[in-house]
C-alpha cells in the first residue's frame, strides 16, 4: 500500500485536487491518502500558512499530491511552492508539454519536456537593499546543482527514447554564473554521446519556440529561465490548465499543477482539472505504476481531443465533476 500526502490547497485547489485523486483511485492502484492542508484558508483559521502536520506528513510519506495554494500578501513566504521546494531540496522541476487538442491545437502533436533547476538562481529571491535607492539580487549557481539537473535531463532522455537535450542560457553576458552551468552541462553531455546536445541563448530560445517548437525535445535550464519558458510553452499547447508539474528531490517528490489557485473561480465547479490529473499520472510513474499512468494519460488525451465533455476553457460546457466522470468512464472503456 502506497501512502501519499494529499494537500487540497485553496481557491479551486480542492476541486481539481479531488478530481485528480478520484481518477488515480479509479486506476485501481492501492493508495492510502493522508489529507493535510496549507495556504490562505489555513492561515485564516490557524494563523500559520503551513502547519507542522503538513511537514510531518510529507517527511513521513516522502510523496505528495498538492493542489494550487494561495500565498497571502504580507505573509512570511514569497511563495509556499518555492518554500517547499527549498525545504526538501526538490531540485528537478519537470514539466511535460503536450498538445492534447489534436488539430484544434496551435501546434498539433507537440511533445517536449522542460527540466528546470528548482533551488538556485535568481528565482530563490536572495535580495537586499544597499541603500534606499539600490537593491541587489544574488544569482547563486553551484556545480552540484547544475550537474544534478543535467543528469536528470539526460537520464530521462535516454530512458524515454528522446533524441536531443537543449540548454537555455545567457552565458554570453553572464559568463560566470551561466558559464558554470554550461560547463557542467557539457560534462554531463559527454557521458551520453547517443543524445544530441545543443545550447541556445535564452532570448533566442523564446523566439525559436514560437517559430518552430518542434525542433526541441528535452529542454534543460536554470530556475528563472525555466519558469518563464514553462509558461511560454504552456501557451503553445492551450494554457496552464493543461500542463502538469513534478518537483523531484533525492527521496521526496511533490506533484502539482503549474497554474494558480484562481480564487474567483472557487466553488463554481468549472475549473479545468487536466493539469493536476496529469500531475497525478506523473505521481503514478514515480510509484512505478506506469501502466496505470498511461491509462490516465490516454483517457485524458481522448476526452480533451474530442472536446465534448470538457470545461469552458477547452471549448466545452462540462463542469469539473462532469469532465472527471467522463475521464473515468473512458478509462473503464465506457
Amino acid at each position: 500500500m502506497n501512502r501519499v500526502t494529499f494537500i487540497p490547497g485553496d481557491g479551486i485547489g480542492p476541486e481539481v485536487a479531488n478530481a485528480a485523486k478520484e481518477i488515480i483511485d479509479a486506476t485501481g492502484v492501492a493508495i492510502e491518502w493522508e489529507t493535510v492542508n496549507a495556504g490562505e484558508a489555513v492561515f485564516l483559521e490557524k494563523g500559520v500558512l503551513v502547519p507542522d502536520e503538513v511537514y510531518e506528513s510529507i517527511e513521513k510519506n516522502r510523496i505528495a499530491l498538492k493542489g494550487p495554494i494561495t500565498t497571502p500578501v504580507g505573509s512570511g513566504f514569497r511563495s509556499i511552492n518555492v518554500h517547499l521546494r527549498k525545504r526538501y531540496d526538490l531540485y528537478a522541476n519537470i514539466r511535460p508539454i503536450l498538445s492534447l487538442q489534436g488539430e484544434r491545437s496551435r501546434y498539433p502533436n507537440l511533445d517536449l519536456v522542460i527540466f528546470r533547476e528548482n533551488t538556485e538562481g535568481l528565482y530563490i529571491g536572495d535580495e537586499e537593499f544597499l541603500d534606499e535607492d539600490t537593491v541587489i539580487a544574488r544569482k547563486r549557481i553551484t556545480r552540484k546543482g547544475s550537474t544534478r539537473i543535467m543528469e536528470s535531463a539526460f537520464a530521462y532522455a535516454k530512458s524515454n527514447g528522446r533524441k536531443k537535450v537543449t540548454v537555455a542560457h545567457k552565458a554570453n553576458i553572464l559568463k560566470d554564473t551561466d558559464g558554470l552551468f554550461l560547463t557542467c552541462a557539457r560534462a554531463v553531455a559527454e557521458k551520453y554521446p547517443e543524445i544530441e546536445y545543443e545550447e541556445v541563448i535564452i532570448d533566442n530560445m523564446c523566439m525559436q519556440l514560437v517559430i518552430n517548437p518542434y525542433q526541441f525535445d528535452v529542454i534543460a535550464t536554470m530556475n528563472l529561465y525555466g519558469d518563464i519558458l514553462s509558461d511560454l510553452c504552456a501557451g503553445l499547447v492551450g494554457g496552464l490548465g493543461l500542463v502538469p508539474g513534478a518537483n523531484i528531490g533525492e527521496d521526496i517528490a511533490i506533484f502539482e499543477a503549474v497554474h494558480g489557485s484562481a480564487p474567483k473561480m472557487a466553488g463554481k465547479n468549472s475549473a479545468d482539472p487536466v493539469a493536476l490529473i496529469l500531475s497525478g499520472a506523473s505521481l503514478l510513474d514515480y510509484l512505478g505504476e506506469t501502466e496505470a499512468a498511461e491509462k490516465v494519460r490516454n483517457a485524458v488525451s481522448s476526452i480533451v481531443k474530442e472536446g465534448i465533455h470538457v470545461t469552458k476553457d477547452l471549448g466545452g460546457t462540462a463542469s469539473t465533476t462532469e469532465m472527471t466522470a467522463a475521464i473515468i468512464n473512458r478509462m473503464q472503456g465506457k
